[in-house]
């Protein structure tokens, strides 16, 4: 039997991403849970982001931002950068992160993530509680022991290995158990 509940996000767990916005001299991470894929083409993910945070305006002003997907050798340091304010401290400093020069956006990239999404915002969007960052992918960054090379040359990201971070409400997990492959169900 089950129960009625009152309505909530009951979407667990999720991705967990940091994600770093500003420029090389004045920059910020804010740990965001609440992310997506928005669209395949053009490429397109979202992160919603509370109006009281400080990289609320900093992603608002400057219009882009770095999708930085952690692995669970950085769980402290994702947990730390989502509990601290940048108002008060220089989170790559104190989480012991280092920036990296983007390809295509201003906002540094975090060097330890294995995989980093450069974004361009295209919209934002006021949905309560949060707004709605919508950011086309305009640069992708992938550590080398994490693509494969498909028989028609074409490079995938293998998320198998990278034992990427997800949350659900009060705790962080790791994806990495394969349990079937697209398509079982067409044979």
């Amino acid at each position: 039997m089950k129960e009625i509940l009152n309505p909530n996000t009951s979407m667990a767990p999720v991705p967990v991403v940091m994600v770093s916005c500003g420029n090389e001299e004045k920059s910020n991470i804010i740990t965001i849970a609440w992310t997506g894929i928005a669209s395949s083409e053009p490429p397109t993910v979202y992160v919603s982001i509370r109006k009281n945070r400080y990289s609320y305006n900093i992603i608002k002003e400057t219009g882009e931002f770095a999708v930085n997907i952690p692995n669970k050798n950085l769980v402290w340091q994702v947990d730390f950068c989502g509990t601290k304010t940048g108002k008060d401290i220089d989170k790559f400093k104190e989480a012991g992160l280092t920036k990296e020069k983007s390809n295509e956006i201003k906002a540094p990239l975090i060097k330890e993530c294995p995989i980093n999404l450069e974004c361009r915002v295209k919209e934002i969007r006021d949905l309560g509680s949060h707004d709605m960052f919508i950011g086309e992918v305009v640069s992708v960054h992938c550590d080398d022991n994490y693509i494969n090379i498909l028989n028609n040359g074409n490079k995938l990201i293998d998320f198998s290995n990278v034992e990427t971070l997800l949350y659900a409400g009060d705790k962080y997990m790791v994806a990495d158990k394969i349990v079937a492959k697209r398509g079982i169900s067409l044979k």
